[in-house]
């Protein structure tokens, strides 16, 4: 899928990245220079928190990942524009696919590997041989700011499978994503332009999937809160009693929605299913979560299951059970994770 699935003028395009690239430049320039006064005052901020409410310093760790994040983005860029200019303009299309590739694989490892550094982020894998060889689909829960790093890490870097991602266009305010997700084959969901137009973009991403290739979906759509939890079981029995009683069985997740992995499956019909399920974010949703200090020495365990192709149904009606299923029981798994880090707790 060409330009990263994004319906759009070059006008449009190019006033989007005026308005996200400059502040970002902007931004890593002021920050750059006020660090060292930046992380005095978060060191006094880290001591009195710990001192009067006993948080884990996190302030200072903050101002360091602001950092590097903006750094990764300012490089990142003019990274991706300079292999622009060197593959003439876009011309030498599939030299230039190849480099943005290993581009985005470096920025996303930076900034997880930031993470990983400043907060003491340990993560505990297991079924990781499961991953490879290609075609997948690749299925993963959505509970945090944090774990859409995560498919890098654990899917391409290890393995070597490219994936393909559906995102919500949302994501196109990041300028690293919006020109390095526009030039490999991905989509970005645009909201309002009708269901079966969308469905459709999202088959067409899936098809022609190499056994060095993969292609990847948030199936919950977006991150998990109760009140979320809450609208999708109400919305689901609007249409369907049965799938509602077993949206209403998951106390973790949302539940999966049927269209977006259904196309997927459609599109790419002799790929198999990974999904990746992982406990340890939770919780951790927006920024003031972090600063509450949740991230800090924090343990993730991700568990990495493979479902080969000839057991999932093409009738809609049994791949919808079979997907809530799928969904249950990473749902109980993270249940399990629940109780086991309550086990652990003292007293």
């Amino acid at each position: 899928m060409e330009r990263g699935g994004v319906g759009e003028t070059r006008a449009e395009t190019v006033r989007r990245r005026l308005s996200t690239i400059p502040p970002r430049v902007l931004a890593f320039i002021a920050v750059t220079v006020l660090l060292p006064v930046l992380l005095v005052v978060a060191v006094i901020v880290d001591v009195v928190r710990r001192v009067a409410f006993g948080v884990p310093p996190t302030a200072a760790r903050l101002v360091l990942f602001l950092w590097v994040y903006l750094a990764a983005e300012v490089v990142g860029v003019a990274a991706l524009a300079a292999l622009w200019v060197a593959s003439f303009g876009g011309r030498r299309g599939v030299w230039l696919r190849e480099v943005t590739w290993r581009v985005q694989q470096l920025w996303a490892g930076a900034l997880l590997g930031a993470v990983r550094a400043l907060f003491g982020l340990r993560l505990e894998v297991t079924g990781g041989e499961q991953v490879a060889p290609g075609p997948v689909i690749v299925l993963i829960r959505h509970a945090s700011i944090v774990d859409n790093l995560l498919p890098a890490e654990l899917v391409a870097r290890p393995h070597g499978i490219r994936l393909r991602y559906v995102l919500k266009r949302e994501l196109l305010a990041d300028p690293c994503l919006d020109i390095a997700g526009r030039r490999l084959p991905n989509y970005f969901v645009r909201r309002g332009t009708g269901e079966a137009q969308e469905l459709e973009r999202v088959r067409a991403l899936a098809q022609d999937l190499g056994h060095g290739e993969g292609v990847l979906i948030y199936p919950e759509g977006t991150r998990f809160t109760p009140e979320r939890r809450a609208r999708a079981i109400a919305r689901i029995a609007g249409r369907d009693a049965d799938l509602a009683a077993r949206a209403q069985r998951l106390r973790h997740l949302l539940a999966p929605r049927l269209g977006g992995v259904g196309a997927l499956l459609d599109g790419a019909s002799d790929a198999d299913v990974v999904v990746i399920a992982h406990h340890g974010f939770d919780g951790l949703r927006l920024i003031s979560d972090i600063w509450r200090g949740g991230l800090v020495g924090l343990l993730v365990r991700v568990r990495i299951t493979r479902v080969p192709r000839s057991a999932v149904p093409e009738a809609d009606a049994a791949r919808a059970r079979w997907l809530y299923a799928l969904w249950q029981d990473v749902d109980d798994w993270i249940d399990e994770q629940f109780e086991r880090a309550a086990a652990r707790r003292p007293g």
